[in-house]
């Protein structure tokens, strides 16, 4: 089991549904309210299937009207090395669901550099941030995080631990599917955040989730998303969490 410290809050709703209803929700309330504090608010998304749902929401009412848009920078929390218009490519699926359908400004919105080398593109990313943030380590109101049946995570994978354990903000790997290079935040910049959601759906990836969050062995990527100073949420619908004990699951 997680350590009191690191100890997660649970939340398991219905379905896939409900999931991206709660996704949204989350994303409005946390952004909004650092507008709110601060006059501005930051995010960084994940790719993938499940968060897709989600992001469609953010362009219907009621989201699209109460997100205060102009206030937000939106970053990647990783990326495929592969053009904007690829199936693959996170930041073009996030285009396509939402960016393209509200009114944030362009200027605010930040793909990683995908086309560079990927050692030259994540050298680039990090001076994004670092001219968004400062010098200082990122701080990112909220990071959506996914998690693969292998137990990746953005894209730090198992097996390539020893490689993710520098400094470094911004990484670049080679893996996955597709098996191509990638960006991806490092562990550094994860473990910042105000807010971190884990967003995971689907039977398929239950015995993952169970070995997550029961198993006290740090063996997989996900186990070591340990915010330094800030909430940690894993938000699943009831497949996702069916292997999970009751007294788990019951924490919706």
């Amino acid at each position: 089991m997680q350590t009191e410290k690191f100890k997660p809050e649970i939340i398991v709703v219905p379905d896939a549904r409900h999931l991206a209803e709660a996704g949204a929700e989350l994303l409005n309330q946390t952004l909004t309210a650092a507008v709110q504090n601060r006059g501005k608010a930051s995010a960084a998304l994940s790719g993938g299937a499940t968060p897709r749902d989600m992001n469609r929401l953010l362009a219907g009412p009621p989201h699209v009207d109460r997100i205060p848009w102009k206030q937000i920078h939106l970053f990647w929390v990783d990326d495929r090395m592969v053009a904007a218009d690829d199936p693959a490519s996170n930041f073009g699926a996030a285009r396509d669901d939402f960016i393209s359908k509200v009114p944030i400004p362009p200027e605010q919105v930040h793909p990683m550099p995908v086309m560079d080398p990927p050692t030259a593109g994540a050298d680039a990313y990090t001076r994004e941030l670092e001219n968004y943030f400062g010098a200082d380590k990122p701080v990112f109101d909220l990071i959506f995080l996914g998690i693969g049946s292998d137990g990746h995570t953005a894209s730090l994978f198992p097996g390539q631990s020893n490689a993710h354990q520098g400094p470094e903000w911004v990484l670049s790997a080679k893996g996955g599917s597709p098996d191509v290079y990638r960006l991806t935040l490092n562990y550094p910049v994860l473990n910042q955040a105000a807010t971190t959601v884990f967003l995971v759906s689907g039977r398929d990836r239950a015995e993952m989730v169970h070995t997550l969050l029961c198993d006290d062995r740090v063996k997989y990527p996900p186990q070591k998303i340990r915010p330094e100073d800030g909430r940690l949420i894993w938000l699943l619908d009831q497949s996702a969490a069916s292997r999970l004990p009751r007294e788990m699951r019951s924490k919706s």
